[in-house]
């Protein structure tokens, strides 16, 4: 039938041409993810797609998938060998080419077609790559099911049928751009930029933004798969600062960064300061709950607690529940509870009727974010801002841990810090008034002031995030007494960056 996958192949060698390479670590919470000929080759993806094609069938879904690729050197050999393992299972393929991922979750609504398996590594450096798949649409696979696929493909227990086959749909993108744009167009003439590092969404991005009435300063829209300014990623401050610069060069009412799938929008506001994902979720919180009273929301455990705390969202009987964090969980949960929007502080919004279907797309979030500012006529993106109650946040920061002990490290940080909450112990200096641990562990102290710890689920780091409602001092407190914490541990690594 076909080979069972080995984990570790050598490159330029005849067992690396004939044989599988799939490094079990590849499998994550809720996608794949492999450094490209290090971690897994093309005959890899094609047992991938084998083992994809048989959980379809064995989850008793019609075995008919959507597929596309992000733009990197690499990605459509990738497609094609996923593709040649689909086809082998006996899936019909629908190619959409070269797409940013939310438009491969708009193709299963608009060719009514169950599943999906989109190419692409996501904001990672080059040398990534990965798929993001589903069988439910709008939601993506879980941990259940990446740990059903993970034992089908390392076990080889594929399921190889007749009645495969493939379909390429030409232009695509045109159907996805006219089903964002069909809209009334905006009353303000807002100026934005569009940064998009080089990345795919610099195909789609400003035709998209003018059609709904913005004057579009592109930055960085040229496709280069090299990514040669910085990695098309809105939560590095290399490419915020790129961002700043090109408003304030611009006089710019608003800058959006998109990251290299095209799934997570960045914001900086017109002075060229950034805002943090989970502040802007506040803001559109705000502004959605004051158009539908009681409004449900749901936030990651990494955002703001002024989703729990601003008066304007209480007055507006906006309710939030906190949740773990990562694109499928946040997506499951906000469908789960019939949630009006989902935020995640990685930039991933989640947009139910009447602003979107359920899935994330960065365009569908800088649609929202101009049609606020629409609706605030005398207001710039500043003022917005600075009328939510101040608070001290960290940007996502990532000291680096290996896949193979993250979680570990994580389950003796979330001990240590319930042990001392039992025992009366203080984190920088105060009592612990709350414990999350729903992902990772999220620790609160009497004043507001909080810090999380959890595992990437992507990469081999863990993820650090503090705040303070008090002031920039309380939030490098905080940091302060979460990182001796992690020094204790001596996998954990530098930072990728800190405060």
């Amino acid at each position: 039938m076909f080979p069972k996958p080995k984990p570790v192949l050598l490159p330029n060698t005849y067992a690396f041409e004939s044989e599988p390479m799939v490094k079990p670590t590849g499998f994550r919470e809720y996608d794949a993810r492999w450094l490209f000929n290090k971690e897994i080759n093309l005959m890899g993806v094609q047992a991938l797609g084998m083992g994809l094609g048989a959980l379809i069938a064995e989850r008793g879904v019609k075995q008919e998938i959507v597929t596309g690729h992000d733009f990197r050197g690499y990605s459509a050999s990738i497609k094609y060998a996923l593709i040649s393992g689909l086809m082998a299972a006996g899936c019909k393929v629908h190619d959409i080419g070269l797409a940013v991922t939310p438009m491969a979750y708009f193709a299963q609504f608009d060719l009514d077609v169950p599943c999906v398996a989109m190419v692409t590594a996501s904001h990672n450096d080059n040398g990534w790559t990965g798929v993001k798949m589903g069988a439910n649409r709008p939601l993506t696979f879980g941990p259940e099911e990446m740990t059903r696929l993970k034992e089908i493909v390392l076990n080889a227990e594929f399921k190889n049928g007749s009645g495969g086959s493939y379909q390429f749909h030409e232009n695509y993108p045109a159907r996805y751009i006219a089903d964002l744009t069909k809209r009334p167009k905006l009353k303000r003439r807002l100026k934005v930029v569009a940064a998009c590092g080089n990345g795919t969404a610099g195909a789609f991005t400003p035709q998209v933004l003018e059609a709904i009435g913005c004057e579009v300063i592109p930055l960085d829209t040229e496709l280069d798969h090299t990514f040669p300014k910085y990695n098309p990623n809105p939560e590095d401050m290399e490419m915020l600062h790129a961002i700043r610069d090109a408003v304030l060069a611009h006089e710019a009412d608003v800058g959006l960064g998109f990251d290299g799938d095209g799934d997570r929008c960045g914001v900086v506001d017109n002075t060229g300061e950034e805002i943090f994902a989970d502040k802007v979720g506040v803001m559109l919180a705000r502004d959605m709950s004051a158009i539908h009273k009681d409004a449900q929301f749901v936030v990651d455990v990494k955002s703001t607690g002024l989703f729990m705390t601003d008066p304007v969202l209480q007055a507006q009987g906006a309710k939030t529940a906190y949740w773990k964090t990562g694109h499928s969980y946040m997506k499951r949960r906000t469908n789960e509870l019939g949630a009006l929007a989902g935020f995640e502080k990685s930039g991933h919004f989640f947009f139910n009727r009447p602003f979107g279907r359920g899935y994330d797309d960065g365009l569908v979030s800088a649609i929202a974010i101009c049609e606020m500012l629409d609706r605030a006529p005398g207001k710039s993106m500043a003022d917005l801002k600075e009328a939510l109650p101040k608070t001290w946040s960290s940007p996502t920061m990532s000291p680096h841990c290996g896949d193979e002990v993250k979680y570990g490290v994580v389950d003796a940080v979330v001990k240590h810090f319930q042990t001392l909450q039992q025992q009366g112990g203080r984190v920088a200096g105060q009592p612990i008034r709350d414990l999350v641990t729903v992902n990772g562990v999220r620790v609160t102290v009497e004043d507001g002031s909080w810090c999380l710890v959890r595992a990437s689920s992507n990469k081999p780091e863990l993820v650090v995030v503090v705040e303070s409602p008090v002031s920039e001092q309380r939030m490098h407190d905080m940091f302060e007494a979460v990182n001796v914490v992690l020094r204790t541990h001596p996998e954990v690594g530098a930072y990728n960056q800190t405060i």
